[in-house]
């Protein structure tokens, strides 16, 4: 089971999201993907996001589930690993989002479309409550990072998720142009087993 979180004003629209779900449905599992458009507010995100899981058992969550996370859906998905005991594969993850974003608290719109996207001055502390200071069990973690992000600094990533599989990408950008070079390797951590490295 993979769920998607896309990153800040973004949406299931995004590449990213699109190219993983394709994949899926190609490999006949689109009962096993979920991509939600996520609310302004991470703490309603966080609810929504666990809420897809619900009457799922704990065991089978931390066995079969990999949350999948872009930007600041990154930062989300590091949360739900820690919660949940699963895995998480982060896609230019963002480490500390709450000093990001402070600049863009008002409203603009999504990157997809013309809806109006509001983020409030009080999704700031929302923010902080979703921080983990230090990941637990770095082998449930696959990060990919682009050393040509140009919204994120890829080292502040590669030093927050030490001893966690990482990938580094020379060059690309903050959504990693070239995401569909890397959809295999993300299923394939998605489908270990842990700690047997076989698939599930």
């Amino acid at each position: 089971m993979i769920l998607y979180l896309h990153g800040f004003r973004s949406s299931p629209q995004s590449m990213k999201a699109r190219l993983m779900g394709e994949r899926m449905a190609a490999l006949g599992r689109s009962a096993e993907y979920l991509c939600p458009q996520l609310p302004a507010s991470p703490r309603l995100a966080m609810e929504l996001a666990l809420s897809l899981l619900d009457g799922v058992p704990a065991q089978q969550l931390a066995d079969e589930l990999t949350v999948v996370g872009s930007s600041l859906g990154g930062y989300y998905a590091t949360w739900l690993a820690e919660r949940l005991g699963c895995r998480a594969v982060l896609l230019n993850p963002a480490i500390v989002p709450r000093q990001d974003l402070q600049k863009h608290v008002g409203v603009t719109t999504q990157f997809h479309s013309d809806e109006p996207f509001e983020f409030k001055a009080e999704y700031i502390d929302e923010l902080r409550a979703l921080d983990v200071a230090r990941i637990t069990r770095p082998e449930r973690y696959y990060l990919i990072a682009a050393t040509g992000d140009e919204v994120l600094d890829y080292r502040d990533m590669v030093a927050h998720y030490q001893g966690a599989r990482q990938h580094v990408i020379q060059g690309s950008d903050h959504g990693i142009s070239e995401f569909a070079d890397y959809i295999e390797s993300v299923l394939e951590f998605c489908d270990a087993r842990p700690g047997t490295g076989g698939s599930l």
